[in-house]
């Protein structure tokens, strides 16, 4: 008998891309929208483009959206009548499904039982293995003193993996080589999984050497009905956290994708699930595959499903919610081609893949692709959530195509302002290892060198087109216009900084928009062919080329062959030092981000690389060590305290000072 459950108007209890993929969906059903918003999304776009919103959170944006009591006021407010969690925040949060349903509320969504039964890693192994689903061995125990982990961890045998059993993204997760590193790197795990989950408890995992990390989405409605729509492989991971996803998977048959699918739907049916969800495995060398953890909720990476199957995965959603059963069966679904993802995380792949907050200062996404974000030209990007601010999403007829046309896209994004890992992406999807479909969960460590190497004559061009661009596009003069003055008898100098590179060119002016940039031994004839706001076309040695920029006093920001370039005009500064010596002894926040621990008194004796401050941004954690050997002079942050990038944090007085 069919139990429906219909609703009118939803309410997104999120932010950025998941709000406005919720929205398209829910609009194209017919149904109304609200969203909610930080007092740091106060400007955003999911905020503007819902047909009401509602503001959450003033004094902390870091948990505004994990406010259950503001959130259901929004909806009552609003008249909104059900709740689309997204993911993150409170999408896993049985605490927030049971206070939508006690409020009269749909939560759209598996029940508050199903997530409480699979949200907590250590009870989801215990129900999986109780129902005969293959799970790597180790310990999912409620003993969580530090001294049975350890115990426990020498019983499985090093290496091991600790997981929090709250929540995942990598958050709460540390690979233990030996036993002499075990503690720290508990207590570390410890402390993030405190700080995203608001729970400390972790289970312990035998590592699996080089697995693939492949995933199985599901659909099952309330009257019994479950389905599998294939693999996700996930490989491509830094930091335990994805940023590559492609379906399917170039490592699973035909035969193993039924075998998992199997599993995977027997697991969901036998807890009674309802709705969109996720059974995450491990598959080693030999074709073995072990559960790891089921994500209660919509994933990430979902568009490459929808690619391939040409679902629409939130509508699906939608319809199970409201009470109607899934409108296809498994013989139903259909495979097309290949799709890839990537995630566009504002974050420094050079720097330890540091979090990036700031300006978005030019947004440009690629038309050739499907590109879920929420950016716009000057939208500002807050230090206070998760790193990623976009995914790119290519499908073709095959994984070749679908690569090619991720390259190429990627390429054609224009994201400047704030430093991004386009760049580190796009070296990851031309890698031979990728392009051959070998990746696993190591192929970033093991092809870091090669992933962050720079190209040099790729710099060395772009370097000689700055020199163009600072001239062309200076304050105060009218761009394509030569200055009286310029002429190849009397050239101008430049002086500027790209990459961490200082370089000095001369520039010449050779008549009808030719110039001369001299760069060191280099010689460069450039032409200038258009020049408008942001754009320009030019031809350098005989190559024409295009470039997109923007200028901003002293900086410029360039996107040259698919790569983004941060160049910074010295000309007019003098050759005084403006900052602080190297080796002063002065511990500088490495970037905006919140003091969770702190290691170190002032008196004490420490030595260079001792960790002494750990600053928390965008979720994850960043031990800040001591630059030299020497005695603490000063501690100027507390647990608690928001750190500015570069603020100094702590003082070391070298040795000699000591004395």
């Amino acid at each position: 008998m069919k139990q429906s459950t219909p609703f009118h108007k939803i309410l997104i209890a999120n932010r950025g891309e998941i709000a406005l993929r919720v929205m398209r969906s829910a609009a194209a059903l017919g149904y109304r929208t609200v969203a909610v918003y930080s007092s740091a999304d106060a400007g955003a776009r999911h905020a503007a483009e819902a047909d009401q919103a509602v503001h959450i959170g003033d004094a902390a944006p870091a948990q505004s959206y994990l406010r259950i009591e503001a959130i259901i006021d929004a909806a009552r407010r609003t008249g909104a009548d059900a709740v689309h969690p997204g993911y993150g925040f409170l999408a896993e949060n049985a605490a927030f499904a049971r206070a939508c349903r006690e409020a009269g509320l749909v939560f759209i969504g598996p029940s508050p039982e199903s997530i409480l039964a699979m949200g907590n890693k250590a009870g989801a192994k215990r129900l999986m293995m109780a129902a005969d689903v293959p799970c790597i061995p180790g310990y999912q125990g409620e003993d969580q003193n530090e001294a049975r982990l350890c115990a426990e961890a020498e019983r499985i045998g090093f290496p091991v993996m600790i997981k929090a059993t709250a929540g995942g993204g990598g958050r709460g997760m540390r690979l233990v080589p030996d036993a002499r590193a075990f503690a720290e790197l508990l207590r570390s795990a410890r402390s993030e999984a405190q700080g995203a989950f608001g729970d400390p408890e972790v289970i312990l995992e035998r590592a699996v050497v080089e697995p693939r990390h492949i995933e199985i989405q599901i659909l099952a409605d309330r009257y019994g009905n479950a389905i599998h729509l294939g693999e996700r492989d996930c490989s491509v991971q830094r930091r335990h956290q994805k940023l590559i996803e492609e379906a399917p998977s170039p490592a699973v048959s035909p035969e193993l994708r039924a075998r998992m699918g199997a599993t995977a739907v027997a697991a969901v049916k036998a807890i009674g699930y309802e709705g969109a969800g996720t059974l995450e495995f491990l598959l080693d060398r030999d074709g073995n595959y072990y559960f790891m953890e089921m994500n209660t909720r919509l994933q990430v990476e979902h568009p490459v499903t929808e690619a391939i199957t040409g679902l629409d995965l939130v509508a699906l959603q939608l319809r199970i919610a409201a009470g109607e059963p899934l409108p296809l069966a498994q013989k139903d679904v259909r495979f097309s081609g290949h799709a890839i993802e990537v995630r566009l995380c504002a974050e420094d792949a050079q720097q330890g893949f540091m979090p990036q907050s700031g300006t978005v200062a030019l947004w440009q996404a690629p038309a050739a692709l499907r590109t879920e974000h929420a950016l716009q030209s000057g939208a500002a990007i807050p230090p206070y959530y998760d790193s990623m601010i976009a995914k790119l999403v290519s499908h073709g007829a095959d994984r070749e195509e679908a690569r090619r046309r991720l390259a190429r896209g990627l390429e054609d994004l224009v994201a400047l302002g704030v430093t991004t890992n386009q760049a580190f992406l796009a070296r990851c999807l031309a890698h031979p290892a990728f392009a051959a479909g070998e990746a696993t969960t190591a192929f970033i460590g093991q092809h870091q060198d090669a992933l962050l190497r720079e190209d040099p004559a790729r710099h060395g061009r772009a370097a000689a087109l700055v020199a163009l661009l600072l001239y062309e596009t200076a304050p105060g003069r009218a761009p394509g216009v030569p200055s009286a003055s310029l002429s190849p008898a009397l050239p101008i100098g430049l002086r500027y900084r790209v990459a961490g590179a200082e370089h000095q060119a001369s520039l010449a002016f050779l008549g009808a928009n030719r110039f001369e940039v001299r760069l060191g031994e280099a010689r460069h004839a450039f032409e200038t062919l258009q020049l408008t706001a942001s754009t320009v076309r030019f031809c350098c040695d005989g190559v024409v080329e295009s470039a997109v920029f923007h200028r901003d006093g002293n900086t410029l920001l360039l996107r040259y062959q698919g790569h983004p370039v941060r160049v910074e005009d010295h000309t007019r500064i003098t050759a005084e030092r403006t900052g602080e010596a190297a080796g002063d002894g002065k511990l500088r926040a490495s970037m905006n981000g919140r003091v969770v621990n702190v290691m170190v008194a002032a008196g004490d004796r420490v030595e260079a690389g001792q960790p002494m401050v750990t600053l928390e941004a965008m979720k994850m954690e960043h031990i800040h060590v001591a630059p030299a050997a020497g005695r603490v002079g000063a501690v100027h942050v507390q647990v608690g305290d928001q750190a500015a990038a570069m603020r100094v944090i702590a003082e070391i007085e070298f040795e000699a000072q000591a004395a």
